[in-house]
C-alpha cells in the first residue's frame, strides 16, 4: 500500500474488522486493470453504494438539524454537501490520495489529487464502513467528515458549512443557473490595513457585496449574501 492503513483508520475513526473492504475502496479501475482484476475488485461498486447511503444519511442529518426548513433548502444544502467539490475536501483533510491504489498512468497524471477521483474514494470509502460496520458507522463517519466539515456545526446554525464560494458555484450549477462572477469594486485603507469590497453575480437578478480584510473573506461573505437569497427564495416554495 501507499501509505500505512493504521492512520488513515485512526484519521477517519473506524477501525475495520475486514481490511479486504477498505483495500477495495482505495483500488482505482486503473490499478485493478493493471493487475488483471477487472471486473469486481475495484472500488466503482461501492462507490455506487456509497452514493446512495451518503445521500439518505446527508438527507437524515440535515432534516433533524433543520426541521423547519422546507424541502427546497433542505435540496440547496444537500447538492453541496454530496457534490464532488465537498467531498474533495473531506479526502484533502484526510489525506485520502496517499493510500489510494492508482494504475501507473493514472499515478503520473496526478491521480492522487483529482478532484473526481478523490469524491469518488470518499464515497467508496462510506460503503466500506457500510458493509463492514453497518449503518451507524457510517452515519458517525459521515456527520464527522462530510455533514460538519469546514465548520463547527451546532444545532440553530444557518448551514453546516462555511464555503460559501465553494456551495455556491455547485448550488448555481445543480440549478442550472449561471456562473457566479466575482468582482472587487473597491480597496480602500492604509497598507497595513486594505478593506476590500467584492461583488458576486448570478445572472441579473442575484446580486451580493461584501467588505472585507481581504479579497477572499469579503468574496466569502458577499457568496453568503446570495447564498441567502436562495435559500429565502427556496423557502418560499
Amino acid at each position: 500500500m501507499p501509505a500505512d492503513l493504521d492512520a488513515l483508520e485512526n484519521a477517519a475513526g473506524y477501525c475495520f474488522g475486514n481490511r479486504d473492504f477498505l483495500i477495495r475502496a482505495l483500488t482505482h479501475t486503473s490499478h485493478a486493470y493493471e493487475k488483471g482484476q477487472q471486473p469486481l475488485n475495484d472500488n466503482e461498486q461501492l462507490e455506487f453504494l456509497g452514493d446512495a447511503v451518503l445521500g439518505f444519511l446527508i438527507s437524515e442529518c440535515l432534516v433533524k438539524s433543520y426541521p423547519a426548513y422546507r424541502e427546497g433548502r433542505l435540496s440547496i444544502i444537500k447538492n453541496y454537501l454530496v457534490s464532488a467539490s465537498h467531498l474533495h475536501e473531506a479526502a484533502q483533510k484526510l489525506e485520502l490520495g496517499e493510500y489510494l491504489l492508482l494504475g501507473r498512468g493514472e499515478e503520473l497524471s496526478g491521480g492522487r489529487v483529482k478532484k473526481g477521483l478523490l469524491a469518488d474514494a470518499v464515497e467508496a470509502l462510506i460503503a466500506a464502513i457500510y458493509l463492514d460496520g453497518g449503518i451507524e458507522a457510517a452515519r458517525e463517519f459521515v456527520v464527522r467528515h462530510v455533514f460538519a466539515t469546514g465548520a463547527e456545526h451546532e444545532p440553530g446554525a444557518e448551514t453546516p458549512f462555511t464555503n460559501f464560494k465553494g456551495a455556491l458555484q455547485e448550488i448555481a450549477r445543480s440549478l442550472d443557473l449561471p456562473s457566479p462572477r466575482y468582482s472587487i469594486l473597491s480597496e480602500h485603507g492604509p497598507a497595513h490595513a486594505r478593506r476590500f469590497t467584492v461583488e458576486v453575480r448570478i445572472g441579473e437578478n442575484l446580486v451580493g457585496q461584501a467588505e472585507g480584510d481581504s479579497k477572499k473573506a469579503a468574496g466569502q461573505m458577499a457568496a453568503r449574501a446570495v447564498f441567502e437569497q436562495l435559500m429565502e427564495q427556496a423557502g418560499e416554495g
